[in-house]
């Protein structure tokens, strides 16, 4: 499968946090429910790392994981942990389309800071992609809070 491919898989997986996440917060501590979240993804996780053999690579230092690799992604989890706590916080007392719209701000984040910390090459098309990805997620919020004023 292409990187689009997985691209969409994750589309669809995160749809699915929204919704299951939204019906499953109802009476529960979004604290308590996003360290539940992480047990359960800890659990496949390293199911389907030892499924497929690469946990051996962890042993006899048959890894790449050096110390900037290391940081790297621990500062990945860190944030992901922070994300998924704001996340499920704000499930519990809003609709499930325009919490998710607030958080795919990450993709203008990381569009921005893949060309200004990272050197990625955007062309006309990407920039008009990111001004439509933010005018659609206000489109979406805005509604939201307007129909919430009514």
């Amino acid at each position: 499968m292409g990187w689009v491919g997985l691209g969409l898989l994750a589309a669809v997986g995160a749809a699915g946090v929204a919704i299951f996440g939204r019906i499953g917060l109802q009476h529960v501590d979004t604290v308590l429910a996003t360290g539940l979240r992480s047990v359960v993804m800890s659990a496949v996780l390293v199911g389907i790392a030892g499924a497929t053999g690469r946990l051996s690579e962890l042993s006899g230092g048959r890894t790449d994981l050096d110390t900037r690799a290391w940081l790297c992604l621990i500062g990945a989890g860190i944030c992901g942990a922070a994300s998924w706590l704001a996340y499920f916080a704000a499930l519990k007392v809003a609709h499930a389309a325009p919490v998710a719209a607030l958080d795919r701000l990450s993709l203008p984040l990381v569009f921005v800071l893949g060309v200004a910390l990272l050197g990625e090459e955007v062309g006309w098309r990407g920039w008009s992609g990111l001004a439509l990805a933010v005018a659609g997620t206000y489109l979406i919020v805005w509604d939201q809070i307007s129909r919430a004023a009514v």
